[in-house]
């Protein structure tokens, strides 16, 4: 079985490997909202909340996620975007962007059991209703765990941690 690939019954698994990610830093969200509806064409999202942008003619959908009082993630298929708001907050003096790309890794899971994995891996705080980004716990890591779409979690997790997840994944579904 493929280590970034894996499937049960009900549910797929995935690395999410065109995945970027910037986080967006500011003291107050006022300092980022030009910019990030410029690039965007939305705002900060409210608290737990993730915000999946249409897109633009010629651009990408871009997920924006909440991730404290003073921190959003930009979650995109390609480096453009993260790019595009860099350049907008080159100025600012209260907000940044940091690129996450390379230490974050993205698990996409999938299918109508994708819930159920969730809680056998950790705990009903870190499942994610429709629109919902939390920060929980699985597989005894801190993880930011999105629901999408009906079906589909996204799972943001520190990079050096990505394969002691993917190992409890592992073993959880071979009881499926």
């Amino acid at each position: 079985m493929d280590k970034l690939a894996l499937s049960a019954p009900g549910v797929s698994i995935a690395v999410d490997t065109r995945i970027q990610i910037g986080a967006l830093r500011y003291c107050d969200p006022a300092a980022v909202e030009t910019a990030l509806r410029f690039v965007t064409g939305s705002a900060v999202p409210p608290a737990r909340r993730a915000v999946l942008t249409d897109a633009p003619p010629g651009g990408e959908c871009l997920l924006l996620l909440w991730r404290s009082p003073s921190e959003t993630l930009v979650v995109c298929d390609t480096a453009a975007p993260l790019l595009a708001l860099g350049a907008q907050l080159a100025a600012a003096r209260e907000a940044c962007l940091v690129d996450q790309s390379g230490g974050i890794w993205g698990l996409r899971i999938t299918g109508p059991r994708s819930l159920d994995l969730l809680v056998r891996v950790g705990a009903t705080t870190a499942v994610p209703q429709l629109g919902e980004s939390l920060i929980g716990r699985l597989a005894d890591l801190t993880v930011q765990s999105v629901c999408v779409r009906e079906h589909e979690v996204l799972l943001l997790v520190e990079r050096l941690y990505a394969e002691h997840l993917l190992g409890w994944i592992r073993e959880t579904i071979a009881d499926f």
